[in-house]
């Protein structure tokens, strides 16, 4: 006898086996018993989930010899054992991905008008419907919407959106979700007992998380390990076949990007990618430990985290208490932004390295919450020391003159308060420090902070102004967050609370220390003997109008 293999051995043969898909499986059981069958079905949902398993299993209980339509179907009659081996009369089973054309569309409307040869029913289970062309499923509408009472059709697809809403609106429509991994682990350790194959629980866990959802892929993944381990599997033989990451691996990984640790995790995919791991669904795993990280320190309950063991939940709830969510958020994007490069890159391992050194510069730069949360404990441990000055900000000691040579210091509120212009003169001395302390905190406001300098103070507000070519760039530092970064970097070098307006200088506007002086004929001729500059004026025609 031909071996079978485990996915079509171990197939659902009731209502009652169907995994996962309750939902669909109590509605048509419901339908039964009430006598409300449908004429038209369609089942959608990702492949392995029991679309055309359950079509089959409707079939046997609407043509079962023993009491159909029943919502148990015996399995020993005729009519359920020829459904079951694909060779009934009454059920017609068609491949909508080679049969799509519109004359044999139009043979199975001739077909229809035929009464079946054994059962009350004549079912037509059309898989992949969605690769009917257009014109056959224009020649199926009539049919399909007013067929005779002894026609029922049943059909199946992964891409309903490629399906014509005129079919859709035909059919009773079943949405079948993916299988947890829960439920998936429970239906191997079944398989596994009775096949007796000696299965450790981490390699449970392992082909339940490679099968993504799909309870046949998982049934063929053990299929395969069997043949290559007898019957006595471990997580690395799992690993190994099939170029998965241990839950630990992929932990590491991420404790390394959270904490800054770019070595370590470098030497990781290092590690992975002599082991020949696939690199993009490490990207992909990776992606979905971070999301569980922000679900744990946002929801913080095991029912947000269906798909994990209790010691998994346990140690992400660990991990996320230490982590700041918007961090978590950042490097998030960074991964999707690697994964969607990764798919059309030749070195995925470079861009994998390069997405991880900015997850983990991502970790260590403060988030604005935290430096506002920084500067309000200052105030208060300023205000509960009674208002005196910590000790960093005391003005330098001045030695003492000897008493015939010192002058009468004049009083405090006789020194006249710094001249507008001379802070303008001290802020676009220091702005390239400034414009580095603010793309600390705001990364991106920096290359458009370059271009701009601080053109006026007036008392407590002050103007920074971007030349007109780089007019484009202010609205990007023109938001909430940025705009409070560049206040409180500012404030802190005049000394006082300040406010900050981003504007277009003019030429009258300008800084004089900003603007660039019109060469003079000695520096244009001098510049005209630099190569690259010379190469630039020659390929398009022009001349020195200012250096900067």
């Amino acid at each position: 006898m031909a071996y079978e293999v485990l996915a079509r051995k171990w197939r659902p043969q009731q209502f009652e086996d169907v995994v996962g898909q309750t939902h669909v499986t109590q509605t048509l059981h419901n339908a039964i018993t009430s006598d409300r069958v449908a004429h038209a079905y369609i089942f959608v949902g990702p492949r392995g989930t029991g679309k055309t398993t359950t079509a089959r299993i409707l079939a046997k209980a609407l043509n079962c010899q023993k009491g159909g339509p029943t919502v148990t179907p015996c399995d020993t009659c005729d009519s359920c054992r020829e459904i079951m081996s694909g060779s009934s009369l009454d059920v017609i089973e068609i491949d909508g991905a080679s049969n799509n054309s519109v004359e044999q569309v139009r043979d199975l409307r001739e077909g229809v008008a035929f009464a079946p040869a054994r059962g009350p029913f004549k079912i037509y289970i059309i898989d992949e419907v969605h690769m009917l062309s257009l014109s056959a499923f224009n020649a199926l509408l009539k049919t399909l919407e007013e067929p005779p009472k002894h026609v029922k059709f049943l059909f199946a697809t992964t891409d309903p959106q490629k399906v014509p809403t005129t079919i859709l609106s035909r059919c009773q429509r079943f949405d079948l979700r993916r299988i947890s991994l829960r439920e998936i682990v429970a239906q191997l350790e079944k398989i596994a007992k009775a096949e007796k194959i000696e299965l450790a629980p981490d390699a449970l866990l392992a082909i339940a998380r490679g099968a993504e959802g799909g309870l046949r892929d998982a049934t063929g993944a053990l299929d395969q390990l069997v043949s290559f381990r007898g019957k006595k599997i471990a997580e690395s033989d799992v690993l190994a076949v099939f170029g998965l990451v241990s839950h630990q691996t992929l932990e590491a990984l991420a404790q390394a990007v959270v904490q800054g640790e770019v070595s370590a995790a470098l030497r990781i995919v290092a590690e992975l990618d002599t082991n020949g791991k696939d690199l993009q669904r490490l990207v992909v795993e990776l992606l979905g430990y971070f999301r569980d990280l922000l679900v744990c320190r946002y929801a913080g309950d095991a029912a947000a985290l269906p798909d994990l063991t209790d010691d998994q939940i346990g140690r992400l709830k660990q991990a996320a208490a230490q982590v700041d969510p918007d961090r978590l958020l950042r490097i998030v994007e960074l991964l999707v932004e690697a994964d969607t490069r990764m798919r059309y890159a030749l070195s995925r391992r470079t861009l994998l390295e390069i997405a991880l050194v900015r997850g983990c510069r991502a970790a260590r730069i403060a988030s604005l919450d935290e430096v506002l949360k920084g500067v309000q404990a200052a105030r208060a441990e300023l205000a509960a020391g009674g208002g005196t000055a910590p000790a960093e900000e005391a003005p330098p000691m001045v030695a003492e003159e000897p008493a015939e040579y010192a002058a009468e210091p004049a009083p405090a509120a006789a020194r006249p308060p710094p001249a507008a212009s001379d802070e303008v003169a001290r802020l676009n001395q220091q702005w390239p420090k400034l414009v580095e302390q603010v793309g600390n905190a705001v990364l991106l406001a920096k290359k458009y902070l370059v271009d701009a300098r601080p053109v006026s103070v007036a008392g407590n507000h002050v103007v920074i102004g971007f030349d007109p070519e780089f007019a484009s760039e202010m609205g990007n530092v023109q938001n909430v967050r940025t705009q409070k970064v560049v206040q409180r970097v500012i404030s802190d070098a005049l000394g006082r609370e300040v406010t900050v307006e981003f504007k277009v200088r003019t030429a009258t506007a300008a800084a004089p220390e900003a603007a660039a002086p019109r060469p003079t004929s000695k520096e244009k001729r001098e510049w005209h003997k630099h190569p690259a500059v010379n190469n630039v004026l020659e390929a398009f025609n022009g001349d020195i109008g200012e250096v900067r």
